[in-house]
């Protein structure tokens, strides 16, 4: 098979040196994770000053924290010393500063230098300049989302419109009030496959009849495998004997009393790109954070949020959280048999898109000419 000369019923895949060759990876780190808003911690998980993670964007390390104020902060890990790295763990906290275990510089919660030995003799050291180096954040659904870039671009004009082109407005998004939900359960997947398997599994639901036998029980429109669920402002309804978004289609919890009548009893899914999916049912948000490791590797954080009065009256979340952790298996599975054919001879020139997954092609150009630049 040649994807040179397709019938019109099939357009062209990336070539499968797009998901292996760890150049293009080493380009999309530059040019895509380090340049766009990365979503990369949930704001509630800094719950104090001096509350630390650090994250992988791109090729950097980004410790992000809280101020003696409550301010979020992102700093480079990186000592402006000698390069040391100041905080190997994912997690932690400290009292009133970093210090670099090398030599021990040391830095306020603001990123500013505050001390290291014979520092006293060295007056000449302005101690903003050599300091920690900022990150840009922007807190937004209840999530800290990064940019690495000199001069970040729009917010609004990126990671705002992604969600306007998907729902038509934000007002839609506002309704389920995000950022006021509370953490009912996180699951991270060791995801062997190259990032952007990833995003076109959720980008289409072609596969939805073979892989999804509990989901397309609950939403019986995505066994047509028409993905319904990029149209414009459409969410895929619920079937009608289906009483809640769960494993088994029970009942779930309380709905989210801001959303539209029109918003119950269904299914709205969106890709913020580069690396964030935002699921909303009526009684619970479920997002995704993709971290690109390596060509062929990717870890995801999965978040499911629920009314802090669900979480607060330990109501049962397994049935629900169940649904789409087994929806994250079977796509993860899938994107892991894929990802060892990305390297055969015959995916070099790449694979064919079906009509109902043509847009999927707009997400590949798209990422051609940010890393093109």
């Amino acid at each position: 098979m040649t994807t040179t000369h397709l019938p019109e019923s099939l357009i062209s895949t990336l070539p499968g040196a797009y998901y292996t060759d760890s150049d293009i990876f080493t380009l999309e780190q530059e040019k895509v994770f380090e340049q766009m808003w990365f979503c990369a911690v949930r704001s509630g998980d800094l719950d104090k000053p001096g509350a630390f993670k650090t994250v992988q964007v791109g090729r950097e390390s980004v410790i992000v924290t809280r101020s003696r104020t409550g301010e979020i902060r992102a700093f480079l890990n990186i000592c402006a010393h000698r390069g040391a790295r100041l905080c190997m763990e994912e997690s932690g906290e400290v009292k009133r500063s970093f210090q670099c275990p090398y030599h021990a510089w040391t830095y306020d919660l603001e990123g500013k230098l505050v001390a290291a030995p014979n520092l006293t003799k060295m007056p000449d050291i302005d101690r903003v300049e050599y300091g920690l180096k900022k990150v840009a954040v922007q807190e937004w659904l209840g999530y800290v989302w990064l940019n690495l870039a000199d001069e970040p671009e729009s917010f609004d004009e990126t990671v705002i419109q992604d969600i306007r082109d998907r729902l038509g407005d934000v007002e839609s998004i506002d309704r389920y009030n995000i950022a006021d939900l509370d953490l009912g359960r996180r699951i991270v997947y060791d995801v062997k496959a190259n990032w952007k398997l990833i995003i076109e599994n959720f980008m289409e639901c072609y596969h939805c009849a073979t892989i999804h036998p509990e989901l397309t029980e609950v939403l019986p429109e995505f066994a047509d495998g028409y993905a319904a669920q990029y149209y414009v402002g459409h969410g895929a309804e619920f079937g009608e004997d289906v009483e809640g978004f769960t494993v088994d289609g029970s009942a779930g919890h309380d709905v989210i009393p801001g959303i539209a009548p029109e918003q119950d009893r269904r299914y709205y899914a969106i890709t913020v790109r580069p690396t964030v999916f935002v699921n909303l049912v009526p009684d619970h948000v479920i997002v995704h954070r993709m971290f690109p490791l390596a060509a062929d590797h990717t870890i995801v954080e999965c978040d499911w949020l629920y009314l802090p009065d669900v979480i607060a009256s330990g109501k049962d979340l397994d049935r629900s959280v169940e649904l789409f952790h087994r929806v994250n298996q079977q796509d993860f599975d899938a994107c892991e048999r894929c990802q060892p054919a990305m390297a055969s001879r015959r995916y070099r020139d790449g694979g064919v898109l079906v009509p109902s997954e043509h847009h999927i092609g707009e997400f590949h150009d798209w990422l051609k000419e940010k890393i093109a630049r």
